[in-house]
């Protein structure tokens, strides 16, 4: 084969192979540019699905920490009674003038701060029998509202501590003689009357203090006898009666000043406020005042 003839048939070869090279590196280009289009779908995909995973347990931390903040919000049991009455309106004429004949007029007002939490009032009565002596009463009803709150507990459960301590201070007057206690049926939710003698330089003095918790509201009521000047000492089972009827008296008149039977109903659920519960200046006891003292004096009773 000559020369010429080889040249041409090598052209020939070479011709027919440049389709099916171009048709190769076609194929190798499309692949390619096809990989970086499948990582980028990938990579989306796979951040997609990191994000909407990271994001839906962020959103789950975030809902389940609400939640745990919303069930550690406390909650108590609302107080029944938002009001207290006039407590030198919580006696009826009719008892006074059997508790504290010649004193119904008398009635004095303790100072509070807040009447809505905390009241009292106090009559005397000396009655003087000439040549016989004379006989002197003193009469004084105190009311003290709790107020619901998430830090203290409810209106009704500080009302029972109070009530307990009440009782307590009423059994250990200093100076008491005869003590003695005992529960009271009918007066508010739990009452207890405590009765005593207590020796004075005026007279010998019958002591009686009843008890009485309705609700988150706690009544104190103080009436002690005597009598001066040669007289006969009162009869305390008199004083005893007429001290109950009065407590029970009371405590109704709670009910009343809040519409026969409360401002609300109680509530577990409700959130309650502490704004209004008894501070330190309206929730002093009123055991003190359950003694005779110069307030409760012949001499003051008859500036009464």
């Amino acid at each position: 084969m000559s020369e010429g003839t080889m040249q041409r048939a090598a052209q020939r070869d070479h011709r027919a192979q440049r389709p099916e090279r171009a048709r190769r590196l076609n194929r190798v280009v499309v692949c390619a540019a096809a990989v970086p289009v499948m990582l980028l779908a990938a990579a989306c995909s796979s951040n997609s699905g990191s994000g909407d995973g990271d994001g839906g347990k962020k959103g789950s931390a975030d809902g389940a920490k609400a939640s745990a903040t919303a069930s550690a919000s406390p909650t108590v049991q609302a107080a029944r009674y938002a009001k207290l009455p006039e407590a030198c309106k919580v006696l009826s004429g009719k008892t006074l003038g059997e508790l504290v004949p010649k004193g119904t007029k008398s009635a004095k007002e303790g100072t509070s701060s807040d009447v809505s939490s905390r009241a009292s009032c106090s009559w005397n009565s000396l009655e003087n029998n000439g040549v016989k002596g004379s006989q002197f009463r003193w009469l004084n009803v105190s009311l003290l509202r709790f107020e619901s709150d998430p830090g203290r507990g409810s209106g009704d459960e500080q009302a029972k501590e109070y009530y307990a301590k009440q009782v307590q201070d009423a059994k250990s007057v200093a100076g008491a003689k005869n003590p003695k206690s005992e529960p009271v049926s009918g007066t508010g939710d739990e009452a207890t009357a405590v009765r005593y003698d207590l020796k004075k330089k005026e007279g010998s003095f019958k002591q009686q203090t009843v008890v009485a918790r309705v609700e988150n509201v706690v009544v104190t009521l103080d009436y002690n006898g005597a009598g001066l000047a040669g007289d006969k000492s009162p009869d305390a089972d008199d004083l005893a009666k007429d001290a109950k009827s009065a407590a029970k008296e009371a405590v109704a008149a709670v009910a009343k000043a809040n519409g026969d039977g409360g401002a609300a109903s109680p509530s577990a659920s409700s959130p309650a406020s502490g704004s209004a519960s008894p501070s330190k200046s309206s929730s002093g006891s009123s055991s003190k005042s359950a003694s005779p003292s110069k307030s409760s004096s012949p001499k003051a009773a008859s500036k009464g």
